[in-house]
């Protein structure tokens, strides 16, 4: 009999040891969120810096929801990274549903993801309370990603919760590798905004290459 299980249920140690899935914590492996990064400009910074004074006052009145955060941080920033322009293209919201089957276990789930290009997917986590950490996205952001039918590219993907973001890499070739970036916060000094809009401009970059 065929086990079904939501994707949302998806534990990084089920895709361990149902599909091999290893973390690298080489740090060569994942360069593309720290070199050649895209000079952020004068006005983009005005423009984050705006994003992250919208957040902060929404965060005095709670709950503060997924389409939220889509809307007040996510948008601006696919916005100023020029995502929503040739070549690219966004799915978001699809009711598709992906499965991964291995040994009589179906992994099924709806796409509550952005794509882009099929390379850089983006988890938005819906949470009742804005602290919810972006770690426990990690294996439903992964097993999207495990879904991808290009598997001989590398894929790039981005969990937030309005809040705070990580940028994950994964490599299927034979064996599925990963890797993780540091975490960027809007409560730490400064605005981390600035950093995670140039990544953004850099995996762009690297999507439009392949």
């Amino acid at each position: 009999m065929v086990q079904t299980i939501q994707i949302k249920n998806v534990t990084r140690l089920d895709l361990k040891t149902k599909f091999g899935l290893q973390l690298v914590e080489d740090e060569q492996f994942f360069r593309e969120w720290q070199d050649n990064l895209p000079e952020i400009t004068e006005l983009e910074k005005q423009r984050l810096d705006r994003v992250k004074a919208s957040y902060s006052n929404l965060l005095d009145y709670p709950p503060l929801l997924e389409n939220t955060v889509k809307m007040v941080v996510i948008s601006p920033l696919l916005d100023l990274a020029g995502f929503y322009l040739p070549p690219f293209r966004i799915t978001s919201e699809k009711s598709v549903e992906i499965s991964l089957e291995d040994g009589g276990v179906i992994y099924k789930g709806q796409m509550d993801v952005l794509t882009l290009f099929e390379q850089i997917w983006i988890l938005v986590i819906e949470s009742k309370q804005a602290a919810f950490s972006v770690e426990t996205g990690i294996a439903q952001l992964l097993s999207y990603m495990l879904a991808n039918p290009n598997s001989d590219k590398s894929t790039f993907g981005v969990i937030t919760n309005g809040s705070s973001f990580l940028f994950i890499k994964l490599v299927k070739g034979q064996r599925a590798h990963y890797a993780v970036s540091r975490m960027f916060s809007l409560f730490n000094p400064g605005n981390d905004l600035y950093d995670v809009l140039s990544v953004l401009k850099r995996l762009g970059e690297l999507a439009i290459r392949v």
